[in-house]
Formats: C-alpha cells, sequence, structure tokens
C-alpha cells in the first residue's frame, strides 16, 4: 500500500516523464509539488526502496514498470471522478480538480471499475485528457495547439493545455469549450495574438491563451 503523498509523487513524475523523459531531477519534482528539495530527496529514498522508481546520480529519477502503473492508476481515477462529477453532479469543469484530488487516493478497484462502467467507459475527461482503461492503456486522438493553426484553417476543440480554475473559468466567459469549432481568421505576427471565430462571433485572443487550447482539424 503506498500513501496519498507517495502517490501523488508517483503521478507528478510520470506527468513529467511525459513531458521530458526519464531521468527527473529532483527540482522538477519539488516545482512540481511546490516542496523543498530536501523532502524531494527524502522520498525518493522511500519510493526507490518499494522499487516503484530508480534514482541516479547525475541523471535524476525514472519511474520502473509498476511504479508506472501505480501512476497510472491514480490517473484513471482522478479523470474518471472528474467525468462522475460534471456529467452527475453538475461540478463545472473548473470546479472538479481539487475534489477529484482527494477522490483520486481511493483504493478499491472494483469501485472504480463499476465507476468507468456507470459513466459508460469515457475516453477523455470533462479537460479533453485521456482516460486510461483498466490495462492501463491510453486513448490517444491527434490534436495540435491552436497557435499552430494558419489563416481560415479551422478545427474543433478537443482539449486545454492548461486545466487550472483561472484558464477554465476565462474559457467559460467566452464560450470557449470542448466540442466548439474554432476558426483562424487573421494572426498578429507583433505579438502572437489571432482573430478567431467561434459561436459565429469574432474575438481576439493573446498567444498565451491559443498555446493552451488543443483543436483537433
Amino acid at each position: 500500500m503506498f500513501t496519498l503523498s507517495e502517490e501523488n509523487y508517483l503521478k507528478a513524475i510520470f506527468h513529467l516523464e511525459a513531458i521530458s523523459g526519464k531521468g527527473i531531477s529532483t527540482n522538477a519534482i519539488a516545482r512540481k509539488l511546490d516542496t523543498k528539495a530536501s523532502s524531494v530527496t527524502d522520498m525518493i529514498k522511500k519510493l526507490a526502496e518499494k522499487k516503484v522508481l530508480v534514482y541516479k546520480k547525475y541523471q535524476g529519477v525514472s519511474l520502473t514498470d509498476s511504479g508506472r502503473q501505480i501512476a497510472i492508476g491514480v490517473i484513471r481515477k482522478h479523470r474518471l471522478w472528474e467525468v462522475f462529477l460534471v456529467e452527475k453532479l453538475n461540478f463545472s469543469w473548473d470546479e472538479v480538480h481539487d475534489v477529484a484530488e482527494q477522490l483520486e487516493h481511493i483504493k478499491s478497484p472494483k469501485l472504480i471499475n463499476e465507476l468507468d462502467a456507470f459513466l459508460g467507459f469515457p475516453k477523455m475527461d470533462p479537460h479533453g485528457d485521456p482516460i486510461p482503461d483498466k490495462n492501463g492503456n491510453f486513448h490517444k486522438i491527434e490534436k495540435k495547439l491552436l497557435s499552430t493553426l494558419e489563416e481560415n484553417q479551422s478545427g474543433v476543440c478537443v482539449g486545454v493545455n492548461d486545466s487550472s480554475s483561472e484558464f477554465l473559468k476565462y474559457l467559460d466567459r467566452y464560450d470557449i469549450s470542448l466540442g466548439k469549432k474554432i476558426q483562424v481568421i487573421s494572426k498578429e505576427p507583433f505579438d502572437g495574438s489571432i482573430t478567431i471565430l467561434i459561436n459565429k462571433k469574432e474575438m481576439s485572443i493573446s498567444q498565451k491563451i491559443s498555446n493552451n487550447i488543443y483543436i483537433q482539424s
């Protein structure tokens, strides 16, 4: 059995590996979890003893196969609970993360498998992130950032790169959500801002915004 804190570490390392590959530094983990590097070092020793990660000096931390499966299991629970909260309890997509952070540590495999079946085996959470199945397999879709589209190109919003409450509330204010068609009208070379057409309305968004919206053409 693993503690809540240990599971959070494994999940954080999994996400970091997905971005930069194996060999994650203790400083990167500390930044991800907003904690001290010394605390990370202590936890790495504990997790290495449990054989869920490997630490090599100057090469960083890598998850073992068992560590990766534990991390995927936590992510699976988190994303299924987000779907449940939005679809069945009327939470908005900017409200679910913190609640799912608590629910993801429930240990009952039967509960999670039954939850998955109850929800109809969803492939994506409310933010467009893939939900691993009970065998740890992720459903993959082709997607790219809105910022990479050229003028007159369009696509459907399928996810967000930033799932913070502040960003999701920003999208809600302008009625930008999953499933909405977005067309690029023009791009400003000076600052990277773009004018888009969505919901039959034109609006200008910053490069920071377009770098956090995923599109499927």
